[in-house]
């Protein structure tokens, strides 16, 4: 955590709170709740408040740490930063103050870009919209005179259709930039309203106990993103101009999809509705084979090719 990370989107972590409670089913492998346990053990001071065993786990309360808001002002280099890979800003344990005081540091931090992604979007939705919150700060940075703040990428994550809903209430964010995060993708997203959304990450569940992603999921949302990158793409400066929103696979998981030239045993079958059969199950109208690989074996490449856009920001209302 900190200056360097492997998540794909992204460049740096800066966790001024760390610790969070599980809220439905995406969150129900977190890496972050295992990785806490690990880094309690390992004596790390930010990791020894304890949460609710039936909801978190061992150094995975929910705590704010002080100490760590100024760390973006020490990168002097600009780079996408996530916020709170650790946490979610806006649980209703950290306090409004604090959470003002987080934006305080992104508006003086200029020259970063900043990713916020929350499960939470009802409390960003109207915590955001509420003026004098914005006018609590210590730090005395006039965050209202830039309003939203132009490097501030704001997210929601979404897992299967019973969370489209989280998008509405993005949607009622004022943000420079919106974005979602469908990983891990549970199932399908038939509901999904993709208006007004800038981003889409789509990714596929890794680590112990990890659930598979069936290909066609995948498919139709980045089908779905009028801003998908082809060979006619008009550019500015070099630089693509996508149409909202802009796709990002992210990965596979764990599971991948077998092709042609797969000489190894499958593990399982996946449905399009989301339902798995172990092997050898039985071959029916969009059933999928999957095999277990692991998260580097199945790789990030999906119909031959890697999906890398990004948000083309010169071009993002802030509305």
């Amino acid at each position: 955590m900190g200056d360097k990370t492997g998540i794909e989107w992204t460049d740096a972590t800066w966790n001024p709170v760390s610790g969070c409670d599980r809220t439905s089913p995406g969150c129900d492998n977190c890496y972050a709740l295992t990785m806490a346990a690990r880094l309690k053990r390992m004596g790390q001071a930010n990791y020894q408040n304890d949460g609710d065993p039936r909801t978190s786990g061992p150094g995975f309360g929910v705590t704010c740490h002080p100490h760590m808001l100024d760390q973006p002002l020490r990168w002097k280099k600009p780079r996408r930063i996530f916020v709170n890979s650790m946490s979610d800003l806006f649980h209703p344990d950290v306090p409004d103050l604090f959470i003002t005081e987080v934006f305080e540091i992104m508006a003086e931090a200029n020259w970063h870009t900043f990713q916020v992604l929350t499960k939470r979007p009802q409390r960003m939705a109207a915590l955001l919209s509420d003026k004098d919150w914005m006018l609590a700060g210590t730090r005395h940075k006039d965050i209202g005179g830039a309003w939203p703040l132009p490097n501030v990428w704001l997210g929601t994550s979404i897992e299967s259709d019973r969370y489209a809903f989280r998008a509405d209430h993005l949607r009622a964010t004022p943000a420079a930039v919106r974005f979602i995060s469908a990983e891990p993708l549970l199932g399908p997203l038939p509901s999904l309203n993709l208006a007004g959304i800038d981003w889409l990450i789509v990714g596929g569940e890794s680590g112990p106990g990890a659930r598979p992603m069936h290909p066609d999921w995948v498919r139709d949302l980045r089908d779905r993103c009028p801003g998908t990158l082809t060979s006619a793409t008009v550019t500015r400066h070099g630089e693509p101009i996508v149409r909202h929103p802009a796709f990002f696979f992210k990965q596979w998981g764990a599971w991948a999809p077998i092709d042609d030239d797969f000489s190894g045993t499958f593990d399982r079958w996946v449905d399009p509705n989301g339902s798995t059969y172990g092997n050898p199950g039985t071959l029916a109208a969009g059933r999928e084979l999957m095999s277990h690989f692991g998260k580097r074996a199945a790789g990030r490449a999906l119909d031959g090719r890697t999906w890398d856009e990004m948000p083309f920001t010169n071009l993002v209302g802030t509305t």
